[in-house]
């Protein structure tokens, strides 16, 4: 469901002269999930709703029951077997992140949407450049944290118009909701066996946002899974993360590892991570389902070259200014520094080429932060040349943390093929 983006003068009066004239009300209808017959003001409620949601850009939007979620057991299991890594988070405000009640007293409606940052296929050259890393889709274009919640304020404010004394409360991937099972109770679409929304008409390459409101709106049926007999997302997944249809083990998943995961990557899952410095995409790239993507002209998520297949030999040498200038109002942030030049070692090590050797030493010998000297270790023992081990030779001699030498230590092991057995999964 798309329609015309709003512009940023659409405000104030303007905005509510759109609201109240020019939108169809339908006839009195039933309630999706229990055949109810609606009030003719809450139906048009919901119309006109839906209407705003459809001017601001959203691409789909649905209502659930603002109820504790029936998924709340499962999350708690898949908590308890630590799948969530060090993601500690999201072990808080557990009863709030099923409950809307929990948020928001007397809540009466979820109100989930959608909003597309599909671009189109990779750059022309992605699968034949060198030294080159790759970032996911979702991070192409601007922070979309910001600009999703921006819309949501926006249709808030359209809601509040319609319904003055209404209470709503947004969330953006910024507070305690399950954002894909709310999305899958409202009707928006199905959640996959790779764990992603995936909507019927338009794929998965889609960013998720809710409103809860005391609104007592009339509900959508929640959405039929057609996955089917299909697994090739879990055959795609090149860490097996996937675990197991509908089951994701976040310790192993690239996303988790390159943007969530703070400590060192576990030396067994670094290969498979390849030239990807930020996210993975794999599973959704396989998806059958996303045939059906168009792509956005949402100028938001219009995607810059340099974080596509960015050139990974520069990003090496950033330091704290150079990451913050460079990525300013992007997704990129959300790794930091450390971990993204960490990655990029990472990269480097898998792509072995001999002119990575300089900027890897200098990271090995200089950087400040203890897992990016590691991780460039660990990439100059995936490197057949003498200039990397005699680099490694001269850490060995200078490095005090026990950790790094660890990785000295195997990486040496690796170059001169005795290798050392210490570190099997560093930084854990």
């Amino acid at each position: 469901m798309r329609g015309a983006r709003a512009g940023p003068s659409e405000r104030g009066p303007r905005l509510e002269a759109e609201i109240r004239v020019g939108f169809p009300v339908r006839p009195p209808r039933a309630d999706a999930t229990t055949g109810a017959a609606l009030p003719e003001a809450a139906a048009a409620l919901a119309d006109r709703i839906r209407a705003e949601a459809t001017r601001l850009g959203f691409d789909a939007i649905g209502f659930a029951r603002a109820e504790a979620h029936p998924d709340g057991g499962r999350l708690l299991a898949w908590l308890a077997e630590g799948r969530h890594g060090t993601m500690r988070w999201m072990a808080r405000d557990t009863a709030r992140r099923v409950d809307p009640g929990a948020v928001l007293a007397r809540a009466r409606t979820v109100i989930s949407v959608a909003l597309s940052y599909y671009r189109g296929g990779w750059p022309g050259d992605a699968e034949t450049a060198t030294l080159r890393g790759r970032i996911a889709r979702y991070a192409w274009g601007r922070d979309y944290h910001k600009r999703v919640r921006k819309r949501l304020l926006q249709l808030t404010r359209a809601i509040r118009v319609l319904a003055p004394s209404a209470r709503i409360v947004p969330y953006v991937d910024t507070g305690p909701m399950l954002d894909r099972g709310w999305a899958e109770r409202a009707g928006i679409g199905w959640i996959g066996k790779n764990t992603n929304v995936i909507l019927k008409r338009a794929g998965s390459w889609h960013f998720l946002g809710e409103l809860i409101t005391d609104l007592d709106l009339p509900l959508d049926a929640p959405s039929k899974n057609y996955c089917g007999s299909c697994s090739r997302c879990i055959t795609a997944c090149p860490t097996g993360a996937i675990v197991g249809p509908y089951q994701l083990d976040a310790r192993r998943c690239i996303s988790y590892l390159t943007i969530e995961h703070r400590g060192g990557i576990p030396l067994d899952l670094r290969p498979a991570i390849g030239t990807r410095i930020f996210g993975c995409d794999d599973c959704q790239e396989v998806c059958p389902w996303n045939r059906f993507a168009t792509p956005t002209s949402n100028p938001d998520f219009a995607a810059r070259p340099e974080q596509q297949t960015p050139e990974l030999i520069p990003l090496l040498a950033m330091d704290e200014a150079a990451f913050t200038d460079r990525f300013q109002g992007t997704g990129l942030r959300r790794a930091g520094r450390n971990r993204f030049v960490r990655n990029v070692a990472v990269a480097l090590g898998n792509l072995g080429d001999p002119r990575a050797i300089p900027g890897l030493r200098r990271a090995l010998l200089e950087d400040p932060d203890r897992f990016v000297r590691g991780h460039a270790a660990w990439a100059l023992g995936r490197i057949a040349a003498s200039d990397a081990t005699e680099a490694l030779r001269a850490a060995a001699m200078s490095e005090r943390d026990a950790e790094v030498l660890g990785e000295i230590e195997y990486a040496l092991g690796t170059t001169t093929g005795d290798r050392s057995p210490l570190h099997a999964t560093p930084g854990r």
